[in-house]
């Protein structure tokens, strides 16, 4: 058994976007960015609704929009994906990339907001 659910929406945008982007949200959803010097490909705009989070991240591809899952067994949570269709694309760190069946990528990540998590994971076999 394990739990997940949805945590988080980035928006993915190659370097030359990434202030002006960043910058959009900030005013257009009233909240100041957070930035970690360890790691500074992401804006960090916390909960922009409780138990969600909102990202601007620095990538190097075109832009897109991606979710990411939060769960308690990363690996479980793959499997379980994989068997309703989605595709492995690449391990990074702690977490995975995946490609639902319509091609759109969303990560698989470990626990990002444990209370919310707590309150509101969905239980899988």
């Amino acid at each position: 058994m394990h739990r997940s659910r949805l945590v988080a929406a980035l928006i993915d945008v190659p370097e030359e976007h990434f202030e002006q982007e960043a910058e959009f949200w900030s005013g257009a959803l009233g909240v100041q960015q957070n930035r970690d010097a360890d790691d500074p490909d992401y804006a960090d705009f916390g909960e922009v609704t409780p138990g969600f989070q909102f990202y601007v991240q620095r990538v190097g591809a075109p832009a897109r929009t991606h979710l990411d899952i939060e769960t308690d067994d990363v690996d479980a949570e793959v499997a379980r994906l994989e068997a309703l269709g989605a595709t492995r694309v690449e391990p990074i760190r702690s977490w995975w990339v995946m490609r639902d069946p319509a091609g759109m990528l969303f990560c698989v990540v470990r626990v990002q907001l444990p209370e919310a998590f707590e309150r509101h994971a969905r239980e899988w076999p």
